[in-house]
């Protein structure tokens, strides 16, 4: 399932395509996705201009004028397509069959007409029609943490969240509300870089008066530098980087711990290697000889 980077990633690439252009059509080819599409969602849309194109954790939202967003989430195999071309190469293909095509923008502006198709082979995604100006209280956003790159996310905030926790750091990390839209590959790669073993108990990382540590410190540097890192190379379960005269380009993101199992540790000095193990359901790549 993409992860944050990877729908920052779709949002940057629908941008300049969606932004300040005004909906002409909604074609709605089925009923549901993963659940039944509001009642309104044409009424609404149909008429209106994109203001906006934002995120919040893995979610795509659409921020039309009126007071009104429509929230998107990919799924497992969902994307959309200008026209043609799928912004982001994905790491699983994202096939263009028609059979799969649910939901069409025909957008006008300036720039002239464009169409966005949304396509999902398997239907995990969804699309749901909120206020704006309710947004907060939304079911999925109302218990998430701070942005992984938002000012909130410091070691002081770490130390609060963590300091009573019995889970092992990993699981503890993963826990949306703790971090919003931080995800399996992300925490195994932040760990790493940290040299934490994704074992360890959370709150062992909190000094005994509850306040944060050097190591919490570097934590949290580590997660936001991850994150950017993703980012600016376009994510890793996809690829995709927009270039200054808006075409598509695809860069690599090369990972350190993640689906690395056998390899060396390329931690300065350490002669380990990677290893996988599972916890809660998910594999966990780390180097049990420099994470600790």
């Amino acid at each position: 399932m993409p992860e944050l980077p990877e729908v920052e990633t779709v949002r940057r690439g629908l941008e300049p395509f969606m932004q300040g252009r005004q909906i002409e059509t909604l074609v709605l080819n089925r009923a549901d996705l993963r659940f039944p599409f509001p009642a309104d969602l044409r009424q609404v849309a149909e008429g209106r201009k994109v203001e906006r194109l934002g995120r919040r954790a893995k979610y795509l939202l659409i921020e039309l004028e009126g007071d009104a967003t429509i929230i998107a989430h990919l799924g497992m195999s969902g994307s959309f397509r200008i026209d043609e071309d799928v912004p982001g190469q994905f790491h699983h293909p994202r096939g263009k069959d028609a059979a799969h095509d649910h939901v069409v923008f025909h957008l006008s502006g300036q720039q002239g007409p464009v169409r966005i198709t949304y396509n999902d082979p398997r239907r995990f995604g969804f699309m749901d029609l909120v206020r704006s100006s309710e947004i907060d209280r939304y079911p999925a956003f109302a218990a998430l943490g701070p942005e992984p790159l938002g000012n909130a996310l410091s070691a002081d905030y770490l130390a609060e969240r963590l300091s009573r926790s019995r889970q092992p750091l990993k699981s503890a990390l993963l826990d949306q509300s703790v971090i919003a839209g931080l995800g399996n590959i992300y925490v195994c790669e932040a760990l790493h870089r940290s040299g934490l073993s994704p074992l360890r108990i959370a709150s062992s990382l909190v000094a005994e008066n509850g306040s944060s540590s050097p190591k919490l410190e570097e934590l949290a540097r580590q997660i936001r530098v991850v994150i950017e890192e993703a980012i600016e190379a376009g994510g890793s379960s996809l690829r995709d980087h927009i270039q200054t005269d808006g075409s598509l380009g695809y860069f690599q993101h090369r990972f350190r711990a993640y689906d690395r199992e056998g390899a060396a540790c390329i931690t300065p000095g350490c002669k380990g290697t990677i290893e996988r193990i599972t916890q809660s359901g998910r594999s966990t790549f780390f180097c049990a000889a420099c994470q600790e």
